[in-house]
């Protein structure tokens, strides 16, 4: 069986207004093993695929918000900071000079 034949679209339908949020129709292609699994979690929890796939992505943006935001670590080096003719310098020079001797 292919990769392809391995999923099926699910299209999930707007079922009116909830919450004053408004719901929008969309499909999505999801692995079939992965989506037989989540049908019977629905059917065993007498629920929804609909209900058990809006908790889910409920669950995952709430998990990602919480995260901190990514931080560059300071990665600077002892030196005497940029080099004459550089401050300057177009990218086109920078290259040049990074290349110099290089065969480029």
């Amino acid at each position: 069986m292919s990769a392809a034949s391995e999923q099926r679209r699910l299209t999930l339908k707007p079922a009116g207004r909830r919450d004053m949020v408004s719901n929008m129709k969309t499909t999505i292609d999801i692995a079939d093993p992965l989506l037989n699994r989540a049908k019977q979690l629905a059917a065993d929890e007498g629920i929804t695929l609909r209900e058990l796939v809006e908790d889910g992505l409920r669950r995952a943006i709430e998990e990602r918000e919480k995260r901190p935001p990514f931080r560059l670590r300071r990665a600077s080096f002892r030196g005497e900071g940029v080099q004459p003719g550089i401050v300057e310098g177009s990218w086109e020079q920078i290259r040049d000079l990074i290349y110099e001797g290089r065969g480029a």
